[in-house]
């Protein structure tokens, strides 16, 4: 993958409906992607050398995401806030070009306004994976 722009990474949320659609939230000015997966430790005193040994498959997996910037438009704003309020998994995508697109359904864990006197109100919001999330190579 050759080096890429950060600002074209695309962050969307899902609408809902039976025939999903999604609308890009933000002009996101930073933005942070982590896969992680926690691994179970299944040594015991019959382990080769007394190393470690990790049971495959049985970690829990999980996607955070989180990013700041500038809403698009007021429609986007309420999208993000009334799914917050909720507290509904609704279903994002993270797209990467070159790279590939991550969706499945998010909760917001944080969502954080911020703004200077002299300029525009931005806000900070980290999502936690809820379910299955999928990756499609680009």
């Amino acid at each position: 993958m050759a080096a890429q722009k950060g600002k074209d990474i695309l962050l969307k949320i899902g609408d809902g409906a039976q025939t999903e659609s999604f609308t890009s939230v933000a002009g996101l000015r930073a933005r942070t992607l982590s896969l992680n997966a926690k691994s179970v430790d299944a040594t015991d005193s019959d382990s080769a050398g007394r190393w470690r040994e990790l049971l495959a498959g049985a970690g829990v997996r999980s996607v955070a995401v989180s990013g700041s910037g500038v809403f698009r438009d007021s429609a986007a704003d309420a999208l993000v806030r009334d799914a917050f309020f909720a507290q509904d998994a609704r279903n994002w995508q993270l797209i990467i070009p070159d790279f590939g697109t991550l969706k499945g359904p998010f909760l917001i864990a944080s969502l954080d306004y911020a703004g200077d006197h002299e300029g525009e109100v931005t806000f900070a919001l980290s999502l936690a994976s809820a379910g299955p999330v999928s990756f499609t190579a680009s």
